[in-house]
C-alpha cells in the first residue's frame, strides 16, 4: 500500500538544518508521537506533503527541502516596531526570543529583534523562513 492524496497517515520525523542541529522531531525521550495528518491535504509544509506520496508502510527517506517548499523566504515587510508598553510588563523581553502573540486567527511565534525602553522591534516572519530544512522520515501508519 502506497501513500495517495487523501490518506491519513502518521509519520515518524525528525527535523534538523543543514549544520545538523535538530529544530523538530516526534520523538520525546522514548516516546513517539506521530505526525497524523491527511495527505495531499495542505495541512503540512508542502515539500513535506509531496516527499511522503508513494512512500510504503515502514518505509524510511531523508529528504530536504527549500523555503520555496517549506516556509518560504522572509519577508521585510513583517518585521514591525510596536511600543514596548504592548508587551507585557512582567516578562523580560530580550532580543533572539521568541514569544508567541494571540491574534484572531490563532497564537503564533514571533522573534523579537531588538528592544530598546520605548520601542520594541517584531520579526512576524514563521521562525523558520528561509531556512532549508532536512527531515528524516519513516511512514508508521496509512489509512
Amino acid at each position: 500500500m502506497k501513500v495517495k492524496k487523501g490518506d491519513n497517515v502518521k509519520v515518524d520525523y525528525t527535523g534538523t538544518f543543514e549544520d545538523g542541529t535538530v529544530f523538530d522531531s516526534s520523538t520525546h525521550g522514548d516516546h513517539s508521537h506521530p505526525l497524523e495528518f491527511e495527505a495531499g491535504s495542505g495541512r503540512v509544509i508542502k515539500g513535506f506533503d509531496d516527499a511522503i506520496m508513494g512512500m510504503e508502510l515502514n518505509q524510511e527517506k531523508e529528504i530536504k527541502i527549500l523555503p520555496k517548499e517549506a516556509y518560504g523566504d522572509p519577508d521585510p515587510s513583517r518585521i514591525q516596531k510596536i511600543p514596548r508598553d504592548k508587551l507585557p510588563k512582567d516578562v523580560d523581553i530580550k532580543p533572539g526570543m521568541i514569544i508567541v502573540m494571540s491574534t484572531p486567527q490563532g497564537q503564533f511565534p514571533v522573534k523579537i529583534n531588538e528592544v530598546s525602553n520605548k520601542d520594541v522591534t517584531l520579526d512576524l516572519n514563521h521562525p523558520l523562513a528561509g531556512k532549508t530544512l532536512i527531515f528524516k522520515i519513516k511512514i508508521v501508519g496509512i489509512n
